[in-house]
């Protein structure tokens, strides 16, 4: 890996990593405001339950992508962030707050980003073995 590539997967990473942070805790104890906080889910559609589901899936998330090792788990960390961010970005549209939805794209984009340039012993079959 190159020290460019390096770079990237970390400025990414890190990145993803407060973006989910700060929107899980959110979440998680349902602020109001904010990226996914109650106003907004209410505004969606959802109910407030998935608040608590879905802060708890990305503080998780967060956790698996920062540490060593697991490959299998990270594959299925950045699976789960790019189902949860583009879904949000599709309710943003479905629901016409289209104005809404720059920090979930934002976030996909850092997820795919973070997943593409991500060290060869981050991924199931390396091929610098």
């Amino acid at each position: 890996m190159t020290k460019r590539n390096k770079i990237i997967y970390w400025i990414a990473t890190i990145w993803l990593a407060l973006g989910m942070v700060s929107t899980g805790a959110v979440q998680l104890f349902k602020g109001k405001a904010g990226a996914g906080g109650e106003d907004m889910i209410t505004q969606l559609g959802y109910p407030l339950y998935l608040l608590t589901l879905l802060g708890i899936w990305k503080l998780l998330g967060v956790v698996a992508l920062l540490i060593p090792k697991f490959p299998l788990l990270k594959e299925w960390t950045y699976a789960g962030l790019f189902f949860a961010m583009t879904g949000a970005a599709f309710s943003h549209i479905a629901a016409g707050t289209v104005n809404e939805i720059f920090p979930s794209l934002l976030l996909l984009i850092l997820t795919v980003v973070s997943w593409y340039f991500r060290p060869a012993d981050r991924t199931i079959i390396s091929v610098h073995q």
